[in-house]
């Protein structure tokens, strides 16, 4: 079972990887301007806004694995479609379209891959912390990211910038086979004793009851459009900010450069997640450890400029988002009740989507006039704004803030 989930990690990080070398790039080479690119990349936010709640109902409702095998087939078909766009030289209202589609595909995964797991897991009668294996799953996916980014800008260096995307479309096909081979359900019953509409209603109110509606996991819920949407930006910037200080706006391969080291930071990540975790008794000391040296990170990375150290800071801000990230999903996980995961998971999720909708056009044109510099430097601002809420959550002391191992059940 968790040899599956490090399956499905390792083939969809892999997929998404192939592109996001240089899909800043691949915009901008469409013919859009930053402020049009990372508002398509807005609306790609948008649409995991939009339909986070009701994909979560989809797997709540008909199940995990049918979530996960209709997202991998979306996102093929999406991804195919924005290879044409490319080629077609599209105009932008096309792209914000394609874009939405995209954010649909992604929210069939979100949500569904962790509540999958973390059932099986308590129906097999796991005795580990929930940090280990998604420390691994960090540790794989680090991997897969980090082969897939260097190899997509290679690739777009040898062919051109298209190539990646059809290459991420092949993978993801495949993905669908090997779902549908391998995942099942375990621990888990699918509730399909009401219509589709009447399922979201009462699990959109079951989700916000144990989401927003529960003090420590509201709190962590409303730091994530700070995290997560300032990232969302962060990561594209990056491609042309290292092509900028590295002088060269074609070497494709230097772009890549950005996604590879923030894969090999996930590798470290992951490998000192449960590491970090056992130096402080509770998650929310580790979780505000990242916070903080993600704002200083970011901040410097804004008024540096040498190439080089901006390559040692991208690597550093990279490994706090990844110790970050294990920890923030075992401590959410066990505030939440089974029944309920996928679709709280999927708002925690759609928090972040919500930020980056904002986030993202906003920090777009604030590179357009004063440079990707002073983008990153607001970067670290914004996301300073996470860390009262992160101590909001911790001041509600949970058990889940220094559980150690899976519970059998998450508190109501």
């Amino acid at each position: 079972m968790q040899g599956t989930y490090y399956a499905l990690t390792l083939g969809n990080t892999l997929a998404a990887s192939f592109i996001w070398g240089i899909n800043t790039l691949f915009l901008l080479d469409a013919g859009l301007t930053n402020f049009e690119a990372f508002s398509a990349n807005a609306f790609f936010t948008a649409g995991m806004l939009i339909f986070e709640i009701p994909t979560g109902v989809v797997a709540d409702t008909l199940g995990r694995r049918a979530s996960y095998l209709l997202g991998t087939l979306t996102l093929a078909v999406t991804t195919v479609m924005y290879w044409m766009l490319w080629v077609w030289q599209s105009p932008f209202w096309a792209w914000a379209i394609v874009s939405v589609l995209l954010g649909l595909g992604f929210t069939f995964f979100s949500g569904a891959v962790d509540a999958w797991l973390v059932d099986a897991l308590q129906a097999t009668r796991y005795e580990g912390s929930l940090e280990t294996v998604f420390g691994r799953a960090q540790i794989v996916g680090g991997v897969a990211m980090l082969s897939g980014s260097v190899l997509g800008g290679v690739l777009a260096q040898m062919t051109n910038l298209g190539v990646p995307f059809l290459v991420r479309g092949a993978i993801l096909l495949a993905m669908f086979v090997v779902a549908g081979l391998l995942m099942r359900d375990l621990g888990f019953t699918p509730d399909r004793s009401e219509g589709p509409l009447q399922a979201t209603r009462t699990v959109f109110r079951a989700s916000v009851r144990y989401g927003l509606g529960n003090p420590p996991v509201r709190w962590l819920m409303l730091a994530s459009p700070f995290i997560a949407g300032v990232g969302i930006y962060v990561f594209y910037a990056l491609q042309p900010y290292l092509l900028e200080l590295w002088g060269d706006d074609q070497a494709y391969t230097v772009a890549g450069l950005a996604a590879a080291l923030v894969s090999g930071a996930s590798i470290v990540g992951g490998l000192l997640a449960p590491w970090v975790r056992r130096l402080f008794r509770r998650r929310t000391s580790t979780l505000l450890l990242s916070a903080v040296v993600s704002v200083l990170v970011l901040i410097g990375l804004g008024l540096v400029q040498n190439f080089w150290f901006a390559v040692f800071l991208v690597a550093l801000w990279g490994v706090a988002s990844a110790i970050d990230d294990p920890v923030h999903r075992a401590y959410l996980n066990d505030m939440i009740p089974s029944k309920q995961r996928a679709t709280v998971l999927s708002f925690d999720s759609l928090m972040g989507s919500g930020g980056g909708v904002v986030f993202q056009p906003a920090l777009g044109r604030v590179a357009d006039v004063g440079g990707y510099g002073a983008s990153l430097v607001w970067s670290g601002v914004i996301s300073a704004a996470a860390i009262p809420f992160v101590l909001l959550s911790r001041g509600q002391r949970p058990p889940a803030d220094t559980a150690r191992e899976v519970t059998a059940e998450s508190p109501a």
